[in-house]
């Protein structure tokens, strides 16, 4: 196997006294790993930061070994995890990403979005430009898994309008009509995911926040919540601080 090719790095666990497991995320290949030697050197720190941009290239054998990767850095968001609330969102990100995907599958559409929430973080001035964003990128995660959501009409009734609630259980969109008395059993359907609508108000957002999680930690993280969810916990805190 020989591999070439721009890619995120998403993982980074020490391999060794000297060396790390790498994973990176490449936009034809999806998830891959490699063994990264003299990954503790003090020149490597700054490019094995999770969100970063590389070169990438992988090098083995045989399908069944680890590959040698070797990394040239094209773009850095070192600088980002000096700043609280944009180190949580990407630390989640790139967690969500190492964790949901099987490894040696591609997702063009997912790495494509991920660059483009990625970038948002990095321009945007304030979490609310940007935290919409993360709310759809874990349900296109969930969507390209095969758990996507349906928010076109409801469940009971088949009515397009008026859709304010999911159901926990199959997903589906309800009707106002058909839920508002069932509110207490429901998710909250917020409008910027009904409608499209961009400039979301934080009460929409962290109640996008609230739907995804519970679909994320059903269908993927049901096994390993605590380990995964805690940075995404961390991510959340940072954002309701920014909303009060």
């Amino acid at each position: 196997m020989h591999i070439r090719a721009p890619a995120m790095i998403c993982a980074v666990r020490p391999h060794g006294e000297h060396g790390a497991v790498v994973r990176v995320v490449i936009r034809d290949h999806g998830l891959m790993s490699g063994f990264v030697q003299g990954a503790h050197a003090r020149e490597k720190r700054p490019l094995l930061i999770p969100a970063n941009e590389v070169a990438a290239e992988l090098r083995a054998r045989t399908e069944a070994q680890l590959p040698s990767l070797s990394l040239e850095l094209t773009h850095s968001r070192g600088p980002l995890m000096g700043e609280p609330l944009a180190a949580a969102a990407l630390t989640w990100l790139m967690v969500l990403t190492a964790h949901s995907l099987p490894e040696g599958h591609p997702y063009p559409h997912l790495y494509d979005a991920l660059e483009g929430v990625l970038g948002a973080i990095e321009a945007a001035p304030a979490a609310r430009g940007w935290a919409a964003s993360v709310v759809r990128y874990e349900l296109m995660v969930l969507t390209e898994l095969g758990y996507g959501l349906d928010f076109g009409r409801c469940v009971v009734t088949g009515a397009t309008d008026d859709l304010r609630w999911v159901s926990p259980k199959s997903g589906g969109a309800v009707s106002g009509a058909a839920g508002d008395v069932y509110a207490n059993r429901l998710l909250a359907l917020p409008a910027f995911l009904r409608n499209g609508e961009r400039a979301p108000q934080w009460e929409d957002i962290l109640a996008g926040l609230m739907l995804t999680g519970h679909f994320l930690e059903r269908h993927l993280f049901a096994d390993d919540r605590r380990d995964v969810f805690s940075a995404r916990a961390r991510l959340i805190d940072r954002l309701v601080r920014a909303a009060c």
